[in-house]
């Protein structure tokens, strides 16, 4: 039996089936939040902001961090001026040493970053008088995780009236403590991912923790355990040293740890392709992390010397690497991301928009384990900009990193007159 949202959301998609022009692709009902009981933002209201934009004056904004070098790099690359909203703090990577320099006749000498915006917080650019600015200066704004994280989900779905490149609805299905989160979806649309462990008491292989850090809250206080016992030894040594939170470890999500190599799919679909598929693969990527990085460079017996506070290893990504896939492998990973694409219509319409990134594992038996999902711009991007990648290059015949293929398709959204399908 469906709850009143499920039935209001399905009364809506039905009247938007049957409005919907025959002429274009364009979808027009509203987008819905699952975190909450309040719809989120009308798309015709955000549509009805494009109206109001000089489309030869677009500019691409996007949060100073995460991805932006990449957003920045690919849209200067197709001809659009670039905004990089800084913290206060952490501004001079982009006002200073990735900033644009022009010759006297206005041509760009060197770096893709025209304009920064310094506030005190980045959750300050969702402020009216921020938005109304960012709306008169015809800013497109491409979402990445550091805005997410930065700025609170339910105002960036309610209140933040810009227009966005990507699935503004999606990106709360990255939140592990949200009902509906990836894991919800990949369940749906029947992809695999690894099993999940419902109780410490029932750990019987290796299996992750997954949980956040304590002091570091935008990362991961994550640990490994092949046994109850392992659970309980490493969990009171991450407590007794402040690595994690009781309250947070009581909500960790517990799953079978797929023994392989990691595999970052940076896709990206497309609304607008109508003669061929959608999914486009760009690139792959692949994470540092510490400390686990450095454990692994450690011969066991000098592992076994460890003391305890050195023992356990913590997995924050600090940077990324470029990686390919044996080609028989190629298709097994489409057919992944098109399931996905298919499950986010189904499930969050009007579905993902742009790029997304799969993060799997590979077994022994080459089966793919999606570990993680971004409804956006993937963290590990940046090893592609500027030089592209193998797949995005030989796609379109250029270099083609995710940057590029984002700000490639506002081009082609404008050029055909269709940047409404675009933005949610």
């Amino acid at each position: 039996m469906c709850s009143s949202r499920e039935l209001y959301r399905n009364i809506l998609v039905s009247k938007a089936l049957l409005t919907r022009p025959p002429s274009k692709m364009i979808y027009t009902y509203p987008i819905i939040s699952y975190g909450s009981d309040e719809i989120m933002l009308d798309l015709g209201t955000v549509r009805a902001r494009l109206k109001d934009y000089n489309t030869d004056k677009v500019k691409i904004g996007v949060v100073a961090s995460h991805s932006a070098l990449d957003v920045c790099d690919g849209a200067v690359d197709e001809g659009f001026r670039t905004l990089a909203i800084c913290q206060k703090g952490r501004e001079r990577t982009y006002d200073t040493y990735f900033k644009t320099v022009f010759d006297g006749d206005g041509n760009r000498l060197r770096g893709v970053v025209d304009e920064t915006w310094v506030l005190d917080k980045f959750s300050q650019v969702l402020e009216e008088g921020h938005q109304k600015r960012l709306r008169e200066e015809n800013v497109l704004f491409v979402p990445n995780r550091s805005f997410t994280s930065y700025a609170p989900l339910d105002k960036i779905e309610d209140e933040f009236v810009v227009p966005m490149v990507g699935s503004r609805n999606l990106l709360r299905c990255e939140e592990r403590e949200e009902e509906r989160d990836y894991y919800w979806l990949l369940e749906k649309a029947g992809l695999p991912f690894p099993k999940k462990i419902e109780s410490p008491e029932d750990i019987d292989r290796l299996a992750i923790v997954k949980l956040k850090h304590k002091v570091k809250r935008l990362e991961r206080g994550f640990f490994t355990a092949a046994s109850h016992e392992e659970y309980t030894k490493k969990a009171e040594d991450l407590l007794r040293h402040d690595v994690i939170t009781g309250e947070d470890l009581e909500n960790a999500r517990i799953e079978e740890y797929i023994i392989g190599p990691v595999f970052n799919f940076d896709f990206f679909y497309s609304p607008l392709n109508q003669d061929c598929s959608g999914v486009e693969l760009i690139g792959i990527d692949w994470r540092f992390e510490t400390s686990l990085d450095g454990h692994v460079r450690l011969p066991a017996p000098q592992q076994m010397t460890l003391n305890e506070e050195q023992m356990v290893p913590e997995y924050t990504v600090t940077g990324h690497n470029s990686a390919t896939l044996r080609e028989s492998q190629l298709e097994k990973v489409f057919k992944l991301a098109e399931v996905f694409v298919d499950a986010t219509k189904k499930h969050y319409a009007p579905g993902i928009i742009g790029p997304f990134c799969l993060q799997t594992c590979v077994d022994k038996d080459l089966n793919f384990y999606i570990y993680d999902v971004a409804p956006r711009t993937g963290g590990g991007t940046n090893v592609h900009m500027n030089v592209g990648h193998p797949y995005g290059n030989t796609l379109w015949g250029k270099r083609m990193s995710t940057g590029r293929r984002l700000a490639l398709e506002v081009r082609r959204a404008i050029d055909m007159e269709r940047l409404e399908e675009i933005v949610t």
